[in-house]
């Protein structure tokens, strides 16, 4: 499959970038780790994350898979982290567990790229 993916990944269970910019877009933790996996190799130049993903779902495992990767000396090739959470407290983890793994990551919490584009999504 020589389908080229998109180099921004958006993890968040009800927004949407609001630019229209093609990007692979996770609704749960678990679509979030295998985008990461999909894009395994590749340069992900963007990758949004959201704190809460609905129900009882959170951004957690998706850090986790990131933090093992950097442990194992194999980091996911990432430009930027954007951490676009309303949550704060939840964001500022976020931000500090991988940043403490040499990702860039930046604060966007409320960020106008990202946003309910309708009731329906």
């Amino acid at each position: 499959m020589n389908e080229k993916l998109p180099g921004t990944v958006l993890v968040d269970d009800l927004r949407s970038f609001v630019d229209g910019r093609v990007a692979h877009v996770a609704r749960s933790s678990r679509a979030g780790i295998e985008a990461l996996e999909r894009h395994r190799g590749e340069r992900v130049d963007e990758l949004w994350l959201d704190h809460d993903l609905g129900e009882n779902d959170t951004i957690w495992p998706v850090v986790e898979v990131l933090e093992r990767a950097a442990f194992e000396g194999r980091p996911f090739d990432v430009g930027l982290v954007y951490v676009h959470s309303a949550n704060p407290a939840g964001a500022e983890k976020i931000i500090q567990a991988l940043r403490r793994w040499g990702y860039d990551v930046r604060s966007a919490a409320g960020s106008p790229q990202v946003g309910y584009l309708s009731e329906a999504d």
